[in-house]
């Protein structure tokens, strides 16, 4: 057996996590997250330490906390056991063996400041995202040659709840039982929705298509992007219930009027005289896919029109699959609110993985 492990040995052991290709040091060696510090400080708020107690945590830290969770689709107990065990993270948070690590309890409370905190009229979050744009535009990454737009739904825990309840909840109101056990009302999310996502069902082993379509009840909320077609940045983004309608979105600020060019990819669900008004008027150009006339078959032109824009539009495809299958997003938490937390923190860690891979090509291109 070896004897105790000395400075050096953590050393080499953190250059061969460097060599093996650690996505931290790289998020750490393309992003600034000093930038952050002044959104965060405004948001948090926190005392001078005048009065005394303990001192907070530093922020930056705690956001680049939430960074790692985000990533990698964590707990909050599963952070804090991740943190003391990997030397990786703590190397990204800038913490030394000896230093202190922030417990669940600890970040659970840090992310419930930083979801109730407002920033001229915004929530956080839609601050530390528009900062970060900030800086992809300055870098040169402005938006350019079009956007495409859509929604996926993000899942939530199913709520066991009777049709009385839901009718209470759907008015608006909280109903009577759940008021007089405030336990109960702490787990019990009043924002999320049902909704059914249809699904094309396969073709049987005959080559016969069946008639109808997969029907699949989803809980939970909705996320709404908008990308633009040259960088594939994430510019604009909404969050609401699983039941809203997603194509009404497009008139309430999911277009980015900065791009350079006004073209708008979309599928079906925003194909509407109202988006087609909205658009037109402020000067953006439809590129979204045609509906199939009711009791006829879809012209070939508008087939072929439409096959030329959905590979286009399949770019959007590509971020919703990074979000949910890599970094697992699911809405653990309670309240709308807080899902625009975390829906905003799987897009802007998107982002900065994005531009990690575009930084990474221009070298390989320069080299």
């Amino acid at each position: 057996m070896g004897g105790q492990p000395g400075f050096f040995d953590v050393e080499d052991r953190l250059k061969r996590l460097s060599d093996l290709g650690d996505q931290l040091e790289a998020f750490s060696a393309a992003v600034d997250f000093e930038t952050f510090r002044p959104a965060l400080n405004a948001a948090l708020a926190y005392s001078d330490g005048a009065k005394g107690g303990r001192p907070p945590l530093d922020p930056v830290m705690m956001f680049k906390l939430l960074v790692i969770q985000a990533a990698n689709g964590l707990s909050d107990e599963r952070a804090e056991y991740l943190i003391n065990d990997r030397l990786s993270f703590m190397r990204f948070l800038e913490l030394g063996l000896g230093d202190r690590v922030p417990d669940a309890r600890t970040i659970w409370l840090f992310r419930e400041r930083l979801t109730r905190a407002v920033l001229d009229g915004k929530p956080a979050i839609e601050v530390l995202f528009a900062r970060f744009d900030e800086t992809l535009r300055a870098a040169g990454y402005i938006a350019m040659s079009g956007q495409i737009v859509d929604a996926t739904l993000v899942a939530a825990p199913r709520q066991r709840n009777t049709s009385a309840e839901k009718a209470e909840i759907k008015a608006g109101r909280i109903p009577a039982e759940w008021q007089s056990r405030p336990a109960k009302l702490r787990h019990k999310d009043r924002d999320a929705r049902w909704t059914v996502k249809f699904n094309k069902v396969k073709p049987a082993l005959d080559g016969t298509v069946p008639a109808v379509d997969l029907a699949i009840p989803v809980f939970g909320y909705q996320s709404h992007l908008g990308i633009d077609r040259r960088f594939g940045f994430i510019r604009t983004w909404k969050a609401t219930d699983a039941a809203a309608y997603e194509g009404q979105m497009l008139r309430e600020g999911l277009l980015d009027k900065t791009n350079t060019a006004g073209a708008v990819w979309a599928d079906t669900a925003y194909r509407s005289k109202a988006n087609e008004r909205f658009m037109a008027e402020n000067g953006f150009v439809s590129r979204v896919h045609r509906k199939k006339p009711p009791r006829r078959p879809m012209p070939v032109r508008t087939a072929r029109a439409n096959a030329r824009k959905a590979k286009v539009r399949a770019g959007i495809e590509h971020v919703f699959a990074e979000q949910k299958s890599r970094m697992g997003l699911f809405i653990r938490t309670v309240g709308l609110a807080r899902a625009r937390t975390k829906i905003g923190l799987a897009n802007l860690i998107y982002n900065v993985k994005r531009l990690v891979f575009l930084e990474r090509e221009a070298g390989m291109v320069a080299a």
